[in-house]
């Protein structure tokens, strides 16, 4: 009883990974009509909750005792606004020994109650819920994908947001090339 230990991932070899967390926070619809209006107080909800997911996931290992510290090579953390929530998505992705599932989910829920920080004076009986790692790729155990309520709409999305990652990274990558002589 009691006993923890650090998993040893020293023997594995570093390969591409990448996880897909979501989450809710529900909330009155004057509350997300305030949001997407850019009217709360405390100035632009979604740009501050974006900013501390991705701070979020690089400081991981702060937060979970025994998370390995890993490079994170990319976070992006998306939004959508329904009438009574607003859906959180965050996509983390490395190449290391082990995976960004806790990245990906801390990114997720620091981002849910950043929106819950920032609209708290205009609603305070909001709800964060639904947290979940929708996708998993990458490592030994292979790929993971969520199917429970998982329709063919947010496996497009899923699917688009990883095309945009690419185009992103491809974009990145021809900015820093160095010049050809």
């Amino acid at each position: 009883l009691g006993r923890a230990r650090m998993v040893d991932v020293t023997p594995k070899d570093p390969t591409h990974r990448r996880a897909v967390a979501r989450g809710r926070v529900h909330m009155k619809s004057e509350t997300t009509s305030l949001v997407a209006r850019g009217a709360i107080n405390k100035g632009d909800v979604l740009a501050v909750a974006r900013v501390a997911g991705i701070q979020a996931a690089k400081r991981t290992p702060e937060l979970i005792p025994l998370c390995h510290p890993l490079l994170v090579g990319s976070v992006l953390v998306n939004f959508r606004i329904e009438d009574d929530y607003i859906e959180v998505e965050a996509h983390v992705e490395t190449v290391d020994r082990t995976g960004v599932e806790m990245e990906a989910l801390t990114a997720c829920s620091v981002a849910c109650l950043t929106i819950y920080d920032m609209c708290k004076s205009s609603d305070r009986g909001m709800v964060i819920g639904d947290i979940a790692l929708w996708e998993k790729t990458g490592g030994r155990s292979g790929t993971y994908r969520r199917t429970d309520g998982l329709d063919a709409e947010l496996v497009e999305r899923a699917d688009h947001a990883h095309r945009d990652l690419a185009a992103v990274r491809n974009q990145d990558a021809r900015k820093h090339q160095w010049p050809a002589r």
